[in-house]
């Protein structure tokens, strides 16, 4: 699987991320530091990445639009750190892999998991 690292995330966890088996970019490498979300969307669309965040506004971008794909991966943690959440984080990719491939919204926190698959629909 393919992960694009959002911005608001270390660079460090490329290397943890591809230690652990993914092919993981952080967006500083693909000119998107200043993009808005909606081109960071585009760009993994178009790349079959999934994107890993510490921002809400993505999933908020795929309930709006109906999105079919990118998948994104949101971590929802004060501290987003790699000594606190990230074995959490790898295990949740993992486990959640075949969802993700096919379009998915991850949420991952310290007390649970959710998924939910793509597109987003109102109840």
């Amino acid at each position: 699987m393919k992960l694009l690292i959002d911005m608001n995330l270390s660079p460090r966890w490329v290397d943890v991320l591809t230690h652990a088996g993914f092919e993981a970019t952080h967006g500083a490498t693909v000119d998107a530091r200043n993009a808005p979300d909606s081109e960071i969307m585009a760009y993994a669309g178009a790349n079959d990445c999934v994107v890993l965040t510490h921002d809400l506004d993505f999933g908020a971008i795929l309930a709006a639009t109906g999105g079919e794909k990118p998948s994104v991966a949101q971590i929802r943690a004060e501290d987003v750190s790699l000594d606190a959440i990230g074995k959490q984080v790898i295990i949740a990719l993992r486990q959640m892999s075949p969802e993700l491939e096919e379009g998915a919204l991850l949420t991952i926190d310290p007390k649970r998991t959710r998924l939910s698959l793509l597109p987003l629909r109102s109840k």
